[in-house]
């Protein structure tokens, strides 16, 4: 296999306590050389912590015999610094949202295929061994699927990282603060395509954008490894100021429904995450832990009713990470051993169903003014 030369652009929370230490971890495959970001206490902090050299302007990394690069910046940026590394002749890991705009994705995969260049988004559940072993589960169902049902109460991450060395970036300007929440708000104008409210705004960027996309992308690929129609969205509300949202989708022209909901709970410092799939006969479902529990295997139970008798059976298929995994699969599809699994175009039809649901909020339940 070949060792990649690779840089980190933006040094933040997920790139401190996974990326970049994930990297370190697979020296056969990648060789860290660079991390940028505008924040001095993080790229101190990174520097010291990790040994990793580092630079605040994005462009000197790009300006490096890379070989690839794995984009870590706030949301709002992922546009500029995915083009941006394109255009240096480099393969893309991105992390999630990939951008708020379907049309900047796609975009974004026409860049990809101009450069030639692998582009992989940043969903590290379909590289989850349960969610691996769930999709080997489905063709042995009984019967038909009825409901896919998605369940999340997040604290977010501050229970999960608090044993971890890490430094939060605050020494930037209040101007750059300023700059990212404009360039975020006409990103976000630009996918939902209807005028937010203030929970519009805050829930499709927080609660649909940051957090139960990773679901939406993880039931896009049931679906399509099951061969099933998504209808439309057919609900949604935005609640709670823009902490919780919940939305719901028709399938297979309305014989099963997709339902879907997520609470941030910050006083609350427990987190649970499921989804499941029920059939005519038989059920599947995924029981997630939180993300920054590295190693915490998440739990696959099968459900089957014999008539009057349930069997219910715990299945596990390993402890592998799923942060690592998918780097893995990043280093992988650029040596052309396999597909790349998480794709722009699916990164594109994740966010138009969020879009829509925002959309259907908005026109259905925001109060007018």
């Amino acid at each position: 296999m070949s060792r990649l030369k690779v840089g980190v652009i933006g040094a933040g929370g997920v790139a401190q306590v996974e990326h970049i230490p994930n990297l370190l971890r697979l020296p056969a495959l990648f060789d860290l050389k660079v991390a940028a970001d505008p924040s001095s206490t993080s790229r101190d902090f990174v520097s010291g912590r990790y040994g990793v050299p580092t630079v605040a302007d994005p462009a000197e990394l790009l300006a490096m015999p890379l070989d690839a690069v794995v984009i870590a910046s706030p949301d709002a940026l992922h546009y500029a610094h995915v083009s941006a590394a394109l255009d240096a002749g480099l393969h893309v890991f991105c992390e999630k949202p990939l951008c708020y705009a379907s049309e900047d994705i796609l975009k974004l995969a026409a860049q990809r295929d101009r450069a030639g260049r692998v582009l992989q988004a940043g969903y590290m559940k379909r590289f989850d061994p349960s969610y691996e072993a769930l999709l080997a589960r489905l063709p042995d169902q009984s019967g038909t699927l009825l409901q896919v049902a998605v369940e999340v109460y997040d604290p977010d991450a501050a229970p999960f990282i608090r044993h971890h060395e890490w430094q939060l970036g605050s020494d930037l300007p209040p101007e750059a603060g300023q700059a990212l929440r404009a360039m975020q708000a006409e990103q976000v104008a630009r996918a939902v395509k209807v005028p937010l409210d203030e929970t519009g705004f805050r829930g499709f960027c927080a609660a649909y954008a940051s957090s139960i996309v990773h679901d939406v992308n993880a039931v896009h690929g049931i679906l399509d490894a099951l061969g099933t129609t998504v209808d439309g969205v057919t609900g949604a509300a935005l609640f709670a100021g823009g902490i919780g949202g919940q939305g719901a989708v028709s399938l297979n022209g309305g014989a099963a429904l997709w339902t879907m909901s997520h609470l941030t709970t910050p006083s609350l410092p427990h987190y649970s995450e499921r989804i499941t799939l029920t059939f005519e006969g038989s059920a599947l479902e995924l029981e997630f832990p939180s993300p920054w529990l590295n190693h915490a295997p998440t739990r696959l139970t099968e459900r089957r009713g014999h008539g009057l008798t349930l069997q219910s059976t715990d299945i596990r298929t390993g402890y592998e990470e799923a942060f690592v995994e998918e780097l893995m699969g990043f280093h992988r599809a650029i040596c052309g051993q396999e597909a790349v699994r998480n794709t722009a175009e699916a990164a594109a039809r994740d966010m138009d169903l969020l879009a829509g649901l925002a959309a259907w909020h908005m026109t259905h339940n925001a109060r007018k003014g």
